[in-house]
Formats: C-alpha cells, sequence, structure tokens
C-alpha cells in the first residue's frame, strides 16, 4: 500500500472482538467506503506518533484524523460483520474529495526572487495558488479581502490579529506558513482557539542572518558605508574606524542565530557576554559568559540583538539601556526592530550616549522616508535584508511550502509554533 487517505477517521476494535483468530474479507465493510489496515501497515505509514496504541485504541486525534464515537463504531460492526483482532478498519475521504486541493494566497515578497521552486511545488501538487497585484506585509484592513476563500497562506509579516482571524474572510483558513521565524505579528492563542496551524522555519535562517549581522558589525566599525558614499559623490576622504579584533561583543538572546554570530566571533578573537531570559547551556559551550543585561551593555563594545519579540521584550533597549552602554559602542540589530525605542536611539545617536548603530529591521516597515533614523548621523541602515541570500530563500521557500502540503495531505508539518493545534476539534472541522 503506498499511500494513506488523506484524511480519515480511525475507529477502535471492540475488546470483545479481539480474541477472534479469523480473518475474513467482508465486502460490506469496502462498501461503506471504508479501508482495511494491519496495525502493522499503520506503523509503516504516516499516521501522527501517538495516534495509536499497541493494541489498536484510539489515543489523542491529530489534524485530519477524526476519532468516530463508540456507538458510531458499534453501528458500522453491526453493518459490516466483526472486525478481525489486529486490524483498524479506516474511512478514507471519497476519491473525488481526495482529488480537491487548496487555494494557497502568497504574500511574501520573497517569492518574487526566489519563489520559483516552491510555487512549481505547491502547483504540482494542485495547489490554487493565487499571488496579489503585490507582496506584503499587510495591515488588516488589506488583508482581510485576500482571505476571501483561502485554505493556506504562505505569508510575510502580515497583521493577523484575533479579529482577522475571527472574520468571515478567514472561515476556510486552515495553516499560516510564515516564510522566516518571527511570528510575533500573528496572535498565535487567537490562531490555535479558531484552530488554524502557524508554521514557520526555524534553523534555516541562522547562518545567513548571523552573516548579514558580521558584515554590518564589520561594515560599521570601520565606516565602509560612509567610505563609499564619499566615493559615489566623487569624493576623496579619509576618516579613522575602530578595531574589531579583541574587543567584546555583548550579545542579547542567545537562542540558534546568536550563537551563530559568537561562532563567526570566535574568528576575531571577540570576547563574548550573553544575555538571555532563559538558561542557555549551549550557548556557555561556545565561550559565552552570561550576565546581565546591565553588565553587558555597560562592558560590550558592540551590542546586537536576537531576542525574540515578545510583550515582554518589545522596547527593550531604551533611553535608559542605551545610557548605560559606552560612547565608544556600537548597537546592531538584524533581529526585531521593536526591540528598540526607535526613538530613544535617534536622541541617543544625536547626542553621542553611543558611537553608532546598524539597523536591519524597525518598528514599522517599510521605514517611512521621513523617519528621524533616515537623518540621524552615525547611522547604517539596510532594508531587512539579513535573510536575503539567494541559495537559503530558495530552501526557506520551499520548507514554509512543504509545510502547507504537508497539512493538505493529512501529514504533521515539521515545525508548528502551536503544534497543539493539531488536537483541536476546530482543525478538525476546516479540514473537513
Amino acid at each position: 500500500m503506498n499511500s494513506m487517505p488523506k484524511r480519515v477517521s480511525v475507529m477502535e476494535t471492540q475488546p470483545s472482538l479481539r480474541d477472534s483468530n479469523s480473518w475474513r474479507r467482508q465486502p460490506s465493510l469496502e462498501r461503506l467506503g471504508y479501508c482495511r489496515f494491519s496495525l502493522r501497515e499503520i506503523e509503516r505509514h504516516s499516521f501522527p506518533s501517538g495516534l495509536l496504541d499497541c493494541a489498536g485504541n484510539v489515543q489523542t486525534p491529530r489534524a485530519g484524523f477524526l476519532p468516530v464515537s463508540r456507538n458510531a463504531f458499534n453501528d458500522i460492526i453491526g453493518q459490516a460483520g466483526c472486525l478481525p483482532y489486529g486490524t483498524l478498519a479506516v474511512r478514507g475521504l471519497p476519491a473525488t474529495l481526495r482529488r480537491m486541493s487548496w487555494k494557497v494566497l502568497i504574500t511574501a515578497r520573497t517569492f518574487k526572487d526566489v519563489g520559483g521552486p516552491a510555487m512549481d511545488a505547491l502547483k504540482s501538487a494542485g495547489c490554487d495558488v493565487v499571488v496579489p497585484p503585490r507582496f506584503g506585509p499587510f495591515p488588516e484592513p488589506e488583508l482581510l479581502p485576500l482571505l476571501e476563500g483561502v485554505d493556506a497562506v504562505l505569508c510575510s509579516p502580515d497583521q493577523y490579529s484575533d479579529s482577522a482571524l475571527r472574520s468571515p474572510q478567514a472561515a476556510r483558513l486552515k495553516i499560516i506558513s510564515r516564510w522566516g521565524v518571527g511570528y510575533d505579528s500573528i496572535d498565535i492563542a487567537a490562531a490555535t482557539r479558531q484552530g488554524i496551524a502557524v508554521a514557520y522555519v526555524p534553523g534555516l535562517l541562522n547562518e545567513t542572518v548571523a552573516d548579514y549581522t558580521f558584515a554590518m558589525l564589520l561594515a560599521l566599525a570601520r565606516r565602509v558605508h560612509e567610505g563609499h558614499a564619499w566615493m559615489a559623490k566623487g569624493d576623496w576622504k579619509l576618516f579613522w574606524g575602530s578595531d574589531v579584533s579583541g574587543k567584546a561583543l555583548g550579545i542579547i538572546g542567545c537562542g540558534r542565530i546568536g550563537q551563530a554570530v559568537a561562532r563567526r566571533a570566535a574568528g576575531f578573537n571577540l570576547k563574548l557576554l550573553g544575555y538571555d531570559l532563559v538558561q542557555m547551556p549551549e550557548a556557555e559551550k561556545l565561550g559565552i559568559r552570561m550576565v546581565s543585561l546591565d553588565t553587558l551593555l555597560a562592558e560590550s563594545d558592540f551590542v546586537t540583538l536576537h531576542a525574540a519579540l515578545t510583550p515582554q521584550s518589545r522596547g527593550l533597549i531604551g533611553e535608559a539601556q542605551l545610557r548605560k552602554m559606552q560612547k565608544s559602542a556600537f548597537l546592531i540589530n538584524a533581529g526585531r526592530g521593536a526591540l528598540i525605542d526607535e526613538a530613544a536611539l535617534v536622541r541617543a545617536l544625536q547626542e553621542g550616549w553611543i558611537a553608532g548603530a546598524a539597523l536591519d529591521t524597525f518598528a514599522k516597515e517599510p521605514l517611512p522616508s521621513d523617519h528621524p533614523l533616515r537623518f540621524a548621523p552615525n547611522v547604517l541602515l539596510t532594508p531587512h535584508l539579513a535573510s536575503f541570500a539567494r541559495e537559503n530563500g530558495m530552501r526557506v521557500s520551499l520548507a514554509a511550502a512543504q509545510a502547507i502540503l504537508d497539512l493538505m495531505n493529512g501529514k504533521r508539518p515539521q515545525s508548528l509554533v502551536n503544534p497543539d493545534v493539531l488536537a483541536s476539534a476546530q482543525l478538525c472541522a476546516r479540514l473537513q
């Protein structure tokens, strides 16, 4: 047997029948639309782990698998005759429904250049792929009309608020697959309540973002961007930068990307300080000395931000924290823009509280053309490019698309922000 039904109902074998050694084919069961699988066959195929125990009893339901009540099971047994021990009856969708595919909305701007293979994968699976006139991120009023009749979204940081997820336009939505690792624009609790899975791609951007972070650090310290600006104007001007080797690097957020930055810093003989809200034994193994935030700010020559954006971390770096940094220190942010109080940072740059800042992310994107950061001194700004490495972008696009295809085919997506949603009746209802 080469494939499993996309959505199935699994029924328990009655205890009174488990001692039966007889095996006789019952055509009436097949006529009811059920397929037969032995436990060995079940284990060999793609039922989610934990759905069945060794005796064939139904355990916690998962997305796409709808357990039948005991009464309903008894009714079917009455019509079809007894089931042999060790055999499960699995009802698949009618063939016409199994051939139905999903309508998939693409709002991730990265798809324009690196989404080709992922787009092909979705279309090859029969998906109706919808690309809006422009890519996101979309605020809620612009997002809602796009969600009408959509089963899945491969998204940019669009605003999926509680009201958006409860809206009639999102009634068919089953999964939001985020291109990247940040999901702070999605109300995860609301998505779970509504039975909407949220997927992301952790791990794939670690090295790419770490490369870019260190590129920004070096360019800022040695004023590479300023040299280019002078040359582009036809001038030849000499100025002093700052050494990097042997200095102290403070890493705020010592998860996967923070640790990847630390590995690069080791090649520059940088002393490593770290701050995180949770214990990070893996970071300490890389030579990162975990300290308080105040200590990190006071002792670091370079401070780089890689913390997740949460209600607690929003505005983590404000006036008080910027004043605790050394006047010769540099701030680098290729993480989440809202980690920084941007108004306070503008003042810090204008008044010389710190030596400079390199920013790739902002509280509001695109950064408004009249934003004060654009006119601040000693600043290097880029338009959220840290993840824009072409080869890796193709891998991320494929992974985000695969999460949609997995759920569409009754499989568990690899990386879910809200795995508890798989046990929800709401998701099961949306999958019908």
